[in-house]
Parts: structure tokens; sequence; C-alpha cells
């Protein structure tokens, strides 16, 4: 018996899109110190439909009928690395949840950068939008984990790899980039009816005033396959 979706709350959307200040907050422009310019979509286009932020949660259409079916989220193990051979990422994940003020929590700023998963939502896999985050760059270290985010394309695949030995494969639909203040806050976090993948970083201008970049770049994958453990 299939139990029934849980909707997120309105304050779990608004919490959920706070990291993403967060993160614009820490991850500091190297292209002042001559270094390259992360590449990145064009901002506001779309590839493919997604719906608007008036229309509800549960109503988020899945990618196709070749979509795979994903397992129950109590069999799927938790993942422990992402890799995205397109742009050569290959990175252990850490678990991220909530910081103090009720802010989603991002990977440290550190020489050896990763990304981080957000284990409050859904494991990658699991039915919903398992969502990996990761930083584009900062002045003390240079490019991040996610600095080329911005430069997959659809049909490219995501790897997600488990604790269990098991690997999740997700292929990308479409890679967006809108203003922070624009955020498509139910597009990323709300209700799928399979298993989904988000990967957000930082993107667009740097606001030096602010310390923080003006956009997020955003990923969205479906899963297509599973290795077996």
């Amino acid at each position: 018996m299939t139990e029934p979706t849980r909707h997120p709350s309105r304050r779990t959307w608004l919490v959920l899109a706070l990291v993403l200040v967060v993160v614009g907050a820490t991850a500091l422009v190297v292209g002042i110190t001559g270094q390259r310019t992360a590449p990145q979509p064009a901002a506001g286009t779309r590839s493919a439909p997604t719906q608007t932020s008036d229309r509800p949660a549960d109503s988020i259409p899945g990618s196709g009928s070749d979509t795979a079916e994903a397992p129950p989220a109590a069999d799927v193990a938790a993942p422990v690395r992402v890799d995205i051979p397109a742009i050569g990422v290959s990175s252990d994940l850490m678990r991220l949840g909530l910081n103090a003020d009720g802010t989603v929590a991002v990977p440290p700023l550190e020489a050896d950068d990763r990304a981080g998963w957000y284990e409050r939502g859904p494991a990658p896999g699991a039915v919903g939008p398992a969502v990996l985050l990761g930083h584009v760059d900062s002045a003390e270290y240079g490019p991040g984990v996610f600095f080329d985010l911005g430069a997959v394309a659809p049909g490219d695949e995501i790897q997600v790899s488990r604790a269990d030995g098991s690997v999740a494969v997700f292929t990308v639909d479409r890679v967006e980039r809108h203003p922070k203040d624009e955020f498509p806050t139910i597009d990323v976090y709300g209700n799928t009816d399979d298993a989904q993948l988000r990967l957000i970083t930082c993107g667009g201008d740097f606001d030096a005033g602010a310390g923080s970049y003006e956009d997020n770049v955003i990923v969205f994958a479906t899963l297509t396959g599973t290795s077996p453990a």
C-alpha cells in the first residue's frame, strides 16, 4: 500500500530557500583576482517548461514515461559521492542539516572543497527532489566543486554513489539561472511523483557591496537507472 505523499509546509520552503542566500554570502568571486569566470546558463532561460510558483507542489510533473521507478525512501541508502563526468566533478558528499538559526547548512569553504547533501530531504533515488549544494568559488581557494556546473547540458549524466555500494544514475533535464529574489522554490523543493535531483550553486554577477552573487545556477535531473550494490 502506497503511503500518502507528504507536502512540505510553506515554512519549510522558506527555510530551504534561505540556504541560497548563505551560499552566495560565503562564496566570493575569483574574477577580481584575475582567475576565470565560472560558466553559466543565460539568466532566466529554461530548456523545458517548469512549474510556476502559483501551482501546488503536488502538481509538478515527472519528466516522462521512460523515467526509472524510484524505490521507497526506506530502501534507499544515503549518498556518499557525486560524479559529473561531463565537467570532471568527482566529490565526496557531506551531510548537511540546519543551522541553529533554522537556515540550511552549507559545506565549509576549505581547500578540499566538497559538495553536500541536504539530509532532511529525500536521498538520491528516493521519490522526491534530492538536493545537493556546492560552492562556485572563493577568494581564498579559487574555483569550488561546482565551479563548472553552469556548463552541464541536458542529456549529461550525474552518478550518485550510495553507502550500500549502489549507484543512482540521473540524466540532466535542464539547467537554469535565476535571480535569488526570484528563486523557483516550488520547482526545486516541491513534491514529485518520481526520483529527481537538484544541484545548486551561485551564479550571475558578484555584488561586492553585498558580498554575494546575484543569481543561482540550478541543475534539474531525473533518475534513469540504478546499478545494484
